[in-house]
């Protein structure tokens, strides 16, 4: 698939700033935004602890003199608790589900929203689309910042909207089809699901007009990109974002796909030592933490993010001066531990789908065997035509899916093969695992 650098077009003007005026720009942000953030009674009581005024942070490096901020804190404000605008400058709320806890509440002002449409619209521009596009909005709407804040951007880039949210799924490929869609957004987990629903229906994936996918909210691998790209016939971006920070457009990736640009205008990436909150040099694995250097309502200084990579040193093909970070394959929190190995789905993932056959669906199911020790079952779909009626071509497929995994995280696992369509899909986030190991 042949890679053209899309047309310059303004919205984007940032990402080519040069460095020494991006630092500049990022400087004047940061105090502006730590003097706001002192307002706010958390931010206030932990600088005074560390023996931080605003008067002392006078340069972007000067960043890692202010506190971290974590997930517990918005949850221990809950629910206006780190607002630093008054309500009547509020204009709209977004929150988390809140099923392991109170919900995640994020809010903005009127410019907030207008940062949030303009850094969308900046990834879409670096993807290719334009406002001829078409974009068909299957992220979740509501609370959940995904749908609104992908149909923000593009209606900010021009683009026609089709606001049709998740689910119904037969409806989806129709409305691809009729509405000569060129360009979808959702989890790259339901796009596979819309790929399988269109083969039962007897739809070609590859016939419709779609060109672009803006897949994020959770990881994936590079085997699920080349299954998407090669079933659907599209390219397959990232789109990276979380709701605390400002949803999706904190970061994407451009047309070569090669790493997400981080709008660092907007959003200042740190990497640091999980453990112990060490600052680490650009190039080095760490923990992402953000800081928003323009958001009004609810500042966020130096949030913990959880999510795993690295900011890339090296300049992008594509022209762009904005710094990158590597694709999110896995998270600190989403790290299972398994006979003192630690193990990520993402890995399993990757695993299963270097075996030809093997479907993007598959299930981990985490047990405690009768010597105490941790057992672990994938439950993995084969594709219609995978395999024949043999026993022998049976065992062969489920010992090659085996060995790949153990190649990748040193453990044995038991692989069980379970009819197409079998393993529950999802219209949002997948959930990978079931762990009923005993506590």
């Amino acid at each position: 698939m042949s890679t053209t650098i899309p047309a310059y077009h303004p919205v984007s003007a940032p990402d080519y700033l040069p460095r020494k005026q991006m630092r500049e720009l990022q400087t004047a942000r940061l105090k502006r935004m730590v003097e706001r953030a002192y307002t706010v009674e958390l931010y206030r009581n932990r600088m005074n602890e560390k023996g931080v005024t605003p008067a002392d942070i006078q340069s972007i490096d000067d960043i890692s003199k202010l506190p971290f901020t974590m997930k517990n804190d918005l949850r221990d404000t809950y629910p206006y608790g780190l607002f630093a605008s008054p309500m009547n400058e509020i204009v709209r709320l977004h929150a988390s589900s809140g099923t392991t806890g109170k919900p995640i509440v994020v809010a903005y002002t009127k410019e907030d929203l207008d940062v949030w449409d303009e850094v969308v619209a900046r990834a879409l521009v670096g993807y290719g689309v334009t406002e001829k596009d078409i974009v068909q909005v299957a992220y979740g709407y509501g609370l959940f910042t995904g749908g609104l804040g992908l149909h923000g951007g593009a209606s900010r880039l021009g683009c026609t909207v089709v606001p049709i949210s998740g689910g119904n799924t037969e409806r989806q490929i129709m409305l691809m089809r009729d509405f000569n869609v060129t360009c979808c957004g959702c989890t790259p987990s339901y796009f596979v699901h819309i790929i399988d629903k269109a083969l039962q229906m007897g739809v070609n994936m590859r016939d419709l007009p779609i060109k672009f996918g803006a897949f994020g909210a959770e990881p994936w691998s590079e085997e699920v990109r080349a299954y998407i790209e090669e079933q659907a016939g599209i390219k397959a971006f990232n789109i990276y974002g979380l709701s605390e920070i400002c949803g999706p457009g904190v970061g994407a990736e451009c047309c070569f796909q090669d790493g997400m640009h981080i709008f660092e205008d907007h959003f200042y990436p740190e990497i640091i030592d999980p453990a112990t909150g060490e600052v680490l040099p650009d190039g080095t694995e760490g923990e992402l933490v953000l800081s928003t250097l323009s958001k009004d309502a609810m500042p966020m200084l130096r949030y913990r993010t959880r999510d795993i990579t690295t900011i890339d040193v090296e300049p992008c093909k594509c022209g762009r001066t904005i710094r990158r970070i590597r694709p999110i394959r896995r998270r600190s929190d989403d790290m299972l531990i398994i006979r003192g190995v630690n193990v990520f789905p993402s890995q399993i993932e990757t695993g299963i789908l270097r075996v030809d056959g093997a479907s993007p669906h598959f299930q981990i199911v985490l047990e405690t065997g009768a010597d105490g020790l941790d057992r672990i079952e994938v439950k993995v779909e084969a594709t219609p035509d995978a395999l024949d009626d043999t026993v022998a071509s049976v065992e062969q497929f489920k010992k090659s899916i085996a060995q790949s995994i153990s190649q990748i995280i040193g453990l044995s696992v038991k692989i069980t093969l379970v009819q197409p369509y079998t393993i529950a899909r999802s219209e949002g986030k997948m959930n990978r695992v079931v762990d009923n190991r005993k506590k």
